[in-house]
């Protein structure tokens, strides 16, 4: 794509953008996307760049945005799959394959971006749509608890396990069993409690 005369940015200019950045992160980490680099893989001159990201947050929350729109797409496309029962362990499927796979997407998610955090005051539709999709797997395991609540533990687990394992903290070869009690176990309907005779 040849430079811009950086007059008017062309409409796919954001978008083109946010891809080399992403691609960018994931292949050196974010301490390489840098404007300037993003302007000689682009082509787009480095004023209207900066026009369109002021700043390395504005980028990466740009980045996050759509790692959101992304992992939104792959719990939607794993719960269609699924019937009211396996909807939470395809969820977790979905869930821990795009953060194993997007590492340095996740960490723009769920790190490094306080502006998108779930739960503040007028928090921006990309991660309450995520929510969304976790709050309906788990909707029907709440069995009369909280189900934001729930849906926050849930969630919680699914990232403690995302950030501990990719840190080397957990024994590489219960990772499965832990997938399954977290899919399977933790979150199953309540028992119930036992009556006196």
């Amino acid at each position: 794509m040849p430079p811009t005369d950086g007059g008017a940015a062309a409409p796919d200019e954001p978008a083109l953008v946010v891809a080399a950045a992403r691609q960018l992160a994931e292949a050196e980490g974010w301490a390489a996307v840098t404007h300037r680099r993003l302007a000689e893989r682009t082509g787009v001159a480095i004023d209207v760049l900066y026009r369109h990201f002021p700043d390395p947050a504005a980028l990466m929350t740009a980045v996050a945005v759509c790692g959101f729109a992304d992992l939104v797409a792959a719990l939607t496309t794993a719960r269609a799959a699924a019937d009211d029962r396996r909807a939470w362990p395809v969820a977790v499927a979905a869930y821990l394959d795009f953060a194993y796979a997007n590492p340095e997407v996740y960490d723009a998610m769920l790190a490094y971006t306080p502006d998108l955090t779930l739960g503040a005051d007028r928090a921006p539709s990309a991660p309450q749509a995520a929510f969304a999709q976790l709050r309906a797997a788990l909707a029907p395991l709440a069995g009369g608890r909280d189900p934001d609540t729930f849906t926050e533990v849930g969630w919680s687990l699914l990232h403690g396990v995302v950030m501990l394992t990719r840190g080397g903290r957990l024994r590489p070869q219960a990772q499965e069993l832990r997938e399954e009690m977290i899919a399977a176990h933790l979150l199953g309907p309540p028992r119930r409690a036992a009556t006196g005779g």
